[in-house]
């Protein structure tokens, strides 16, 4: 049976480039591949056929030897040399290359794709991220807070191609816009990225005076930020796009808010619940009384101190608390009271003083105690 003509095979005319013929070469490769035929007997030797024509094809040599004289040119040992005739044993880095390609169309989408190749004309812009101080004030209520934000932004010049006059990029002349190029090393294809689009698969011809080509230009921008109310240290707040902008006309990435809530000087806080410690005399702490405090909204609240209260004792305030960040309701204030001992004292204070002390022994249970329990101890340590 005759053999075909290797120009039929890949369907390309007499005299077509390396290039038209690298391109035939990988459609027929690929549409002939055994394993995406498995349905089709003959795949695997009309594959085994188109690689034997481009083996011959692609070589300058080889292809003006076969335009001349046909098959006939490597038949009897014509042309065998080194080369190891046609077919897959030819050591051509080449024939390596387009091979490679074939494997990436076929199973590329199973490995993740091109591994990061430059076909992609766009990147995506990276997330940024903002740190913003609010009261514990703003905390309670929410607020709506400006803010100035230092980032890339999609060149209004060139519209973000990097291309003067909103050019599109054209492909790449030395990876043909794969974003790397190969190199045979023995039995081995090394890759690496395209040096002179480094790794984009595109070049700009003229490219943009205002942002030298890279599509975006550093600007300081104003945003509205909306706090909700309960926001607490460590919140993050996610601004979907409003990130550094992509290269060359990509999606922006996005801005990450993380809430850092100032202490305040009169409240501690754990989660939605506030803690106020509260000075109240001894006076009061002995009688009793009214105490006025502070709630975070702004208001006032008047708290009965019992009689007798001691440093320590805590009282609650329903719902004057904080709010909780997705609703939920309110925590609450926690008092806790802490008996303040004078200074200063006058003479005459000190003299009242002392003179109460004479008369209250049996008015201080707890200190009775405490002591009492101290005899005690040092009895059994000298027994």
């Amino acid at each position: 049976m005759a053999k075909r003509d290797y120009y039929e095979i890949l369907g390309v005319a007499r005299g077509a480039s390396a290039e038209e013929l690298k391109k035939a070469y990988r459609q027929k490769a690929k549409e002939l591949h055994p394993d995406r035929n498995s349905d089709n007997p003959n795949a695997e030797a009309q594959f085994k056929e188109v690689n034997e024509a481009y083996d011959v094809l692609k070589d300058a040599d080889r292809k003006a030897a076969y335009d001349r004289y046909g098959h006939a040119a490597f038949e009897g040992g014509m042309g065998g040399g080194g080369r190891g005739g046609p077919g897959f044993g030819g050591g051509n880095a080449d024939f390596a290359s387009a091979f490679s390609d074939v494997f990436e169309d076929l199973f590329g989408d199973f490995m993740g794709g091109r591994g990061g190749g430059g076909r992609s004309r766009a990147q995506r812009g990276s997330d940024l991220r903002y740190n913003l101080r609010v009261s514990l004030e703003e905390s309670y209520q929410g607020v709506q807070k400006t803010i100035n934000v230092p980032t890339s932004v999609a060149c209004d010049t060139c519209r973000g191609t990097g291309a003067e006059g909103g050019a599109e990029p054209v492909t790449c002349p030395t990876c043909s816009g794969m974003g790397k190029v190969r190199a045979q090393q023995g039995f081995f294809t090394v890759e690496r990225t395209c040096p002179t689009c480094n790794g984009m698969g595109q070049i700009v011809k003229n490219p943009c005076r205002s942002c030298g080509g890279a599509g975006r230009i550093e600007k300081e921008r104003s945003l509205s930020v909306n706090i909700p109310a309960g926001v607490e240290t460590g919140t993050r707040i996610r601004l979907a796009g409003e990130g550094e902008a992509g290269l060359r006309g990509g999606p922006s990435g996005d801005l990450y808010i993380f809430i850092e809530v100032r202490e305040h000087p009169i409240f501690q806080r754990d989660g939605i619940h506030l803690f106020c410690r509260v000075p109240i005399s001894i006076t009061t702490a002995a009688l009793g009384g009214e105490v006025e405090v502070p709630t975070i909204d702004g208001g006032r609240s008047r708290v009965k101190v019992p009689v007798g209260a001691q440093t320590g004792k805590q009282m609650r305030l329903r719902a004057k608390g904080m709010p909780a960040l997705r609703g939920g309701g309110l925590g609450d204030m926690v008092l806790e009271l802490a008996v303040e001992t004078p200074v200063n004292l006058t003479a005459r204070q000190k003299e009242l003083l002392q003179e109460f002390e004479k008369l209250s022994e049996e008015n201080n249970p707890e200190g009775k105690s405490f002591f009492s329990k101290v005899k005690g101890f040092w009895d059994g340590m000298k027994s």
